[in-house]
């Protein structure tokens, strides 16, 4: 019987290490993706019950940054007790700490209080098209005809699961939708811009920097509406929602994003925004507030189809 002799086994061996590890990372990438979607999912009814009855969204907004703000930076001095001292990195966490945190929920809020959520929600499938588009010029990533395609597959189902034909943009909604719109692009631009220090640093440096100065810089903007704000009269109930808020959907999605970032290219963490309504629904439904349709489900399956063929085209990053 022939006797089959590996020339390299070790070399073999790394090589199948290495390939296994790398499948583990990008299953986890994926379950992180998924879990921020879905927290996201569930806000905007939970957000709906906060504001503005109990409180005003610059109050909320700071509430989210300075809170969060302080939990990563417990975390960090705890476990990394990592600094950023080159003067360029700060500049660029500066620029993240604007865009993807302080004006980021800004805008988003505000505009949603002059515009109707339908409108909002689907203003906020074009992120992932504005950062593919960042992504391919600044990054020099992967700009292909599948990338292409499945953004624009996922753009369309995204458009017609939220509201379809019922689309309402008119002269009363224009200055909210301009808003939303600033605010997606601007989170673009936070995706493409926070994936140079996620390769340099700690996820957790990093959004403890970022949150630290958008905490400082948030407190201009709310200062009057949470002074006039009458805390003592808020249930329990709000509070919970609140508290969900805040860590879940605010501090969990936003260190899950991260992690997310240091592995994964911006363009499929930008993808995976247009599974949020499909949650959304998914958890109207569970909880008998809405019915699910036909047309829904031919929808959803259109936005996994361009999330997968996003996916399927994106450039690695090591």
């Amino acid at each position: 019987m022939a006797i089959i002799k590996l020339r390299n086994p070790e070399r073999i061996k790394d090589r199948l290490v290495n390939f296994a590890a790398l499948k583990n990372t990008t299953l986890l990438v994926h379950l992180a993706l998924f879990a921020v979607a879905a927290l996201y999912g569930a806000t905007f009814t939970i957000a709906k019950e906060i504001m503005p009855g109990w409180l005003q969204s610059e109050t909320f907004v700071a509430m989210r940054i300075i809170i969060t703000a302080v939990l990563f930076g417990i975390l960090h001095l705890l476990y990394i007790r990592q600094f950023i001292t080159d003067r360029r990195d700060l500049k660029l966490a500066f620029i993240c700490a604007l865009f993807g945190s302080l004006f980021n929920m800004l805008l988003f809020f505000k505009g949603l209080s002059y515009t109707h959520r339908i409108n909002g929600a689907v203003l906020m499938m074009f992120t992932p098209i504005f950062t593919a588009i960042l992504s391919g010029i600044l990054l020099k990533e992967n700009f292909g005809f599948i990338r292409v395609a499945g953004l624009a597959i996922a753009t369309l189902g995204g458009i017609f699961f939220i509201g379809g034909y019922k689309l309402n943009f008119s002269k009363e909604t224009v200055w909210g939708d301009i808003l939303v719109t600033t605010n997606a692009i601007l989170y673009a631009v936070y995706l493409v811009k926070v994936k140079p220090l996620m390769r340099k640093y700690n996820p957790l440096t990093v959004s403890a920097y970022t949150f630290a100065m958008a905490g400082i810089m948030v407190i201009p903007f709310s200062y009057r509406q949470t002074l006039a704000t009458d805390f003592s009269s808020i249930p329990m109930p709000i509070w919970f929602g609140i508290a969900f808020v805040i860590v879940g959907t605010t501090f969990m999605t936003y260190l899950l994003n991260a992690w997310a970032l240091k592995h994964a290219s911006p363009s499929l963490v930008g993808s995976y925004i247009y599974l949020q309504p499909i949650l959304a629904t998914g958890i109207a439904v569970m909880a008998g507030k809405e019915s699910l349709s036909l047309e829904k489900v031919i929808f959803a399956l259109l936005i996994f189809m361009g999330v997968y063929f996003v996916n399927k085209s994106r450039k690695q990053y090591a």
